[in-house]
């Protein structure tokens, strides 16, 4: 699939200029403030909020890794997915007190209201440089290479063409823009996925396929196991895959700028826990929308595939898309991109002003902060656009970005979480974990990547080495990171200095909010039992 249709480049024009319309006439005639700009004017919903999590979430690097998983191992891979749903609960109930509360713009600020700016100043470096290089860099080039893949259409132009619509709206909209976008684009994302996932399904006849069971008999039944994990084959067990993905997990959902800034622009406490709520049920669809026709893939199109399993997407458009609903697709991985690029542009603009500027010049008008966020939006796109393309050299995508993540997560889920829990907690307890917590990660990312130990290469993961895998190595980085920050505090004697009102009384969730989270928690474990 190499050209593309007249009807399908209406479809996708339409939707490139459709969102970029809805993003620019969400802000028309609003005079914006600041706040306005940077958390929506606190005025996002619960609907609102839970999909514009789910969108900023789902990149292409989840439809393209997603389909392939599907087709080489099942739906475990899933459980990345699933397991979200338990720490957008840990969300709900344990940060989002504590961040509406405390009333941050960045969550650096919530560290030097906690700790001290040291801290805060090393997050807000972590932070933009997650954002631009791993969160906008990677999106970008991902979803190149998706086009590349389907179209033929070279990376750069594809980086360019992404780059420009989702520059447009999210620099001049603020994050009003970005939410009321990636609620468009959550259906977008939804409604492709689901029409690809059925035309496979209307597929299987053809293949002699008529039931559940024959389908499982055609792809190997273990395709169908959510626990089911070959960990001789993989490196894996779903042990690994719990604690390890526990601590991304918290990260990433519960202390990355990117995501949480959805919830520190709530209009309440409320509204932004049934936000993460509504995030946890989205993030159940993943699995059958997404992994499941990478299994439906094997059993219609192995041959074709062969062991290019990575064009497995790019194979289920192809041959089951007519012309026009190609379009449809297309667009839902522009969603995918976009949503991605502008929940990162927006949050590292936020991070810029508050933390960076509004530190060396505290009296900043509204007028000059929304400037310098523009600014620093354009800047920061135009260099993910620069240095993208480069990323072709760097290997395994997905699992890079996850080792990447790896350095730093456990480290900063260590500061944040026993800052919450607990009050003895020092300044330079924090400090310093977040600062030789990632050193001592990154030592070991080089070792285990670059270099040879005892002529083994890969020596800390491999079965002739240590045989200690990536998810596990995240684990044993947050135990350090946790013993660290113990000990530090321990013996220091300085002087806590701690937010007034920081630890505020646990008010009670609404009987809706506990309700709902009972209900999340129940649909996990039905599916667990159903696909165990």
């Amino acid at each position: 699939m190499n050209t593309i249709e007249a009807i399908d480049l209406v479809v996708i024009a339409g939707y490139l200029l459709g969102i970029v319309g809805v993003g620019l006439y969400s802000v028309r005639k609003r005079k914006q403030t600041s706040e306005g700009y940077f958390l929506a004017g606190k005025s996002l919903s619960w609907a609102v909020i839970g999909a514009s999590l789910f969108a900023s979430n789902i990149s292409t690097v989840h439809l393209v890794g997603l389909a392939e998983s599907g087709f080489t191992d099942g739906i475990v891979w899933g459980n990345f997915e699933w397991f979200s749903g338990i720490e957008l609960i840990i969300l709900a109930f344990v940060f989002i007190p504590f961040y509406l509360r405390t009333k941050i713009t960045t969550l650096p600020q919530f560290l030097e209201k906690r700790y001290d700016s040291r801290s805060r100043v090393v997050l807000a470096i972590f932070s933009i440089l997650a954002a631009l290089f791993m969160h906008i860099g990677v999106s970008l080039y991902a979803g190149a290479v998706v086009f590349e893949n389907v179209f033929g259409l070279s990376i750069l132009v594809s980086i360019l063409i992404v780059a420009l619509a989702t520059g447009v709206y999210t620099i001049v909209g603020g994050l009003t823009s970005v939410v009321i976008t990636e609620a468009v684009q959550t259906v977008i994302l939804i409604a492709g996925s689901i029409t690809i996932t059925v035309l496979a399904l209307y597929r299987l006849p053809e293949m002699g396929i008529g039931s559940y069971e024959e389908l499982k008999a055609a792809v190997d039944p273990d395709r169908f196991r959510v626990v089911g994990f070959d960990s001789a084959e993989k490196g894996f067990t779903f042990t690994d895959m719990l604690f390890g993905h526990l601590v991304l997990g918290i990260w990433y959902w519960c202390t990355d700028q990117t995501i949480v800034q959805r919830v520190l622009g709530a209009r309440s406490e409320k509204q932004a826990k049934l936000g993460a709520l509504f995030a946890g049920f989205l993030k159940i669809l993943p699995v059958f929308i997404m992994v499941v026709p990478g299994i439906l893939a094997f059993a219609l199109f192995r041959e074709q595939i062969g062991e290019d399993t990575k064009s497995v997407l790019p194979v289920l458009i192809s041959n089951l898309m007519p012309v026009g609903l190609k379009g449809l697709m297309v667009a839902a991985l522009l969603a995918a991109v976009m949503s991605s690029v502008a929940a990162a542009i927006n949050s590292c603009s936020t991070l810029i002003v508050y933390d960076v500027f509004d530190k060396l010049k505290p009296n900043l008008t509204d007028g000059r902060k929304i400037f310098i966020g523009r600014l620093t939006g354009l800047i920061v796109l135009v260099s993910a656009v620069i240095w993208s393309p480069f990323l072709g050299n760097l290997g395994t995508l997905f699992e890079l970005i996850n080792q990447m993540f790896s350095i730093f997560a456990p480290s900063i889920v260590a500061v944040f979480l026993l800052g919450i829990l607990s009050s003895r907690g020092t300044a330079n307890a924090s400090f310093y974990t977040l600062l030789v917590g990632s050193l001592f990660a990154a030592s070991v990312f080089v070792v285990e990547k670059y270099l040879t130990v005892g002529g083994i290469p890969h020596y800390l993961s491999s079965t002739d080495g240590l045989g200690i895998n990536w998810l596990q190595q995240t684990s044993l980085f947050f135990l350090f990171a946790v013993l660290l920050y113990a000990v530090i505090s321990y013996f220091d004697q300085q002087e806590q200095v701690i937010f007034p009102g920081f630890y505020l009384k646990v008010r009670n969730s609404s009987r809706l909010v506990n309700w709902l989270t009972a209900l999340l928690v129940l649909t996990l474990l039905v599916l667990y039992w159903t696909f165990y």
